[in-house]
């Protein structure tokens, strides 16, 4: 029972880590509520209060139709789910466990299996909460037609992936300041709330405003989800390379970050606080 376990190839090393990701990933869908499927319940519920809740304010300023050729409520939920899978990833990436967690301590724990664990629960959750809230709109409103569904979850993989990378950032920067990194993580997922580009269409944008939202990778995911689910738009004002390489350069200093934070903290670095 004292006998360390040792992997003895590459294959079982890679079945481990696997094995290790699964639990941290149902941890963390478990974490928040006892019952799991409260827990996925209650997502569900965020994604539709978030899009009575914009219908509503749509409503109150006086735009009743949707201002691309279709289905008004698709066009809110391209917005709103390519949102959440952003924040949620950041979130969820920004708040894994530090290099100082008490988890750190067993031998096959790492980080990146808790970054990883982290980031896959909230992909799930969110892509459970778009199934059922789409299935059900289309089931008890009204038929609805996306015309390249595939490609918009795609979308939905890149939005989700792009907050990865920017949480992994905040979550590099967290060691050295804890509370600074926290009000930054949530600063800016605020932020995004209006310069995501998901309340207004890139193509009607004067090109003043576009300038202010072009910077944002997600503002052009969501445009681009949009010419993928409407057969009637053709995104002319964002690109689809643009947050690809985004998302390379934010992997790629989050990775750095992370590794000259890891090799640096310690325990006394927060003894202080």
């Amino acid at each position: 029972m004292f006998a360390q376990r040792r992997n003895r190839n590459m294959l079982e090393a890679g079945f481990t880590t696997l094995s290790l990701i699964y639990h941290i990933t149902a941890n963390n869908l478990r974490k928040g509520q006892r019952n799991a499927v409260v827990g996925l319940l209650m997502t569900v519920a965020q994604a539709l209060v978030m899009i009575a809740g914009f219908y509503l304010m749509y409503i109150i300023m006086g735009v009743r139709k949707s201002p691309i050729r279709g289905d008004f409520i698709v066009y809110i939920m391209t917005g709103i789910f390519m949102f959440m899978a952003h924040t949620q990833a950041i979130g969820a990436v920004a708040g894994a466990g530090s290099p100082t967690n008490q988890m750190m301590k067993h031998g096959p724990m790492n980080t990146a299996v808790m970054m990883a664990g982290a980031a896959l629960a909230a992909l799930y959750r969110q892509t459970f909460s778009s199934i059922v809230v789409l299935v059900a709109y289309n089931y008890l409103v009204q038929p609805i037609h996306i015309d390249r569904p595939l490609a918009c979850y795609g979308m939905l993989l890149m939005a989700w992936f792009a907050g990865c990378c920017i949480g992994l950032i905040f979550l590099a920067f967290r060691p050295w300041w804890p509370q600074g990194a926290q009000v930054l993580t949530s600063f800016y997922q605020r932020m995004n709330m209006i310069f995501s580009g998901k309340m207004f269409v890139a193509n009607t944008l004067p090109v003043y405003l576009l300038h202010a939202f072009a910077w944002n990778p997600l503002f052009h995911i969501i445009d681009q989800t949009r010419g993928f689910a409407f057969i009637n738009y053709s995104p002319r004002n964002s690109s689809l390379a643009y947050p690809i390489y985004c998302i390379v350069a934010l992997l790629m200093i989050g990775l750095m970050a992370e590794y000259v934070s890891r090799k640096s903290v310690s325990i006394s670095t927060l003894a202080g606080r």
